[in-house]
């Protein structure tokens, strides 16, 4: 005994045309063969979900359903048999999915839209420090002049496909599943063209290169998208056109590395001077020399700040800073009264000096004692 449809599908007898769909699509999504391979149970159930939307959504069938129940489909009425006729996923569906299952980029008429394209483009750290306008060439398929988009030789146009009747689909009805598919005869263009533009063949569409002007804005990061609508290709006859999408990166440089909207730069400097003091220039992406005063006794590894010297934050009036970090360079290449002058010093050197250092090994003395104790 079959069950019943609106318990089939777990909605009341009062549901409306939303309520069935709705639950027809969460109960088709969870039993579809295509997730389910090889189980014979979730295809069965699926069969029986398939048939009791068929027949409620269709009000003549459910007004006959609910007056006289299966018996009203007895000896053919309702089409039988059949089993799962193949067909993917997106063709059993696509009456309820619409867009989401392929009619995306497509119009009436065969107009189709064109593919979006991708631009890869490198800019050094200055460029993306101060903004810059660049000239950018791209192939790419453009309206063909001749038939203006149409695909059709010029003076004639392209006609309405006599199969599926411009809808550019066609349905098919294989037991209990309604199938739309691609017209075979326009291929899902809707129109049909028997004198094809020379030029295009047919296409309305030609390659060439273009060259475009690209506004680069300040404060870029490494894998920053620019979107530039409507200059992807151009749709197939007289379809919209897709966009283009330009993905920066930027080149390593030679002094600074980024952080978000913060540099940092390594300078290095002599071991008199850490000692000492003092002080060095150092130039900025703004084009100007700042001067890092170093203090007296100034370790190795040593940060300093410069407020506001660092990247432009994108479409934002504030700016990152700059770190300066202090690499101490040990003297190589010694002659001997550099040596003597450096032997002395050692000699004469007292704890004060080396606080680090002599911090540290007198707490591995006091290790070693307490673990030979």
């Amino acid at each position: 005994m079959k069950a019943d449809y609106y318990e089939t599908l777990g909605v009341q007898k009062g549901a409306d045309e939303k309520e069935l769909k709705s639950a027809f699509r969460k109960l088709a999504m969870k039993y579809h063969p295509d997730r389910n391979p090889g189980d014979a149970e979730c295809e069965a159930k699926f069969k029986e979900i398939n048939e009791a939307y068929e027949c409620l959504k269709d009000p003549q069938k459910r007004a006959a359903y609910d007056r006289f129940g299966h018996s009203a489909f007895e000896n053919g009425g309702m089409g039988g048999g059949g089993g799962f006729a193949g067909g993917g996923f997106a063709d059993i569906f696509e009456d309820i999915f619409g867009d989401m299952m392929g009619r995306r980029g497509r119009s009436s008429g065969g107009r189709e839209r064109g593919a979006d394209l991708r631009y890869n483009m490198e800019v050094t750290l200055e460029e993306a420090f101060t903004g810059k306008t660049a000239q950018i060439h791209v192939p790419a398929s453009v309206v063909c002049d001749d038939c203006t988009g149409s695909g059709a030789k010029p003076g004639t146009q392209p006609v309405t496909c006599q199969m599926c009747g411009g809808a550019g689909r066609v349905r098919a009805t294989q037991g209990f599943f309604s199938i739309e598919r691609a017209c075979p005869q326009c291929h899902g263009k809707g129109q049909t063209i028997s004198d094809p533009c020379p030029k295009c063949a047919g296409q309305g569409r030609t390659t060439e290169e273009r060259s475009l002007s690209v506004n680069i804005p300040a404060g870029i990061e490494d894998g920053t998208r620019i979107r530039l609508a409507g200059e992807g290709e151009a749709g197939l006859r007289g379809g919209p056109n897709g966009d283009l999408y330009i993905f920066l990166s930027i080149k390593p440089h030679d002094l600074f590395q980024r952080d978000g909207a913060d540099l940092f730069c390594k300078v290095p400097i002599s071991m008199t001077t850490a000692a000492l003091g003092g002080s060095f220039e150092v130039s900025t992406l703004d084009g100007t020399q700042t001067r890092v005063k170093v203090p007296e006794g100034t370790q190795n590894g040593k940060q300093f700040r410069l407020r506001g010297k660092g990247m432009p934050i994108l479409r934002q009036s504030a700016v990152g800073d700059l770190y300066i970090q202090v690499a101490i360079e040990t003297p190589q290449s010694l002659n001997k009264r550099q040596r003597e002058l450096l032997e002395e010093f050692e000699r004469i050197s007292s704890k004060e000096n080396h606080p680090q250092s002599t911090g540290f090994f007198a707490r591995m003395k006091e290790f070693f004692d307490s673990s030979s104790a």
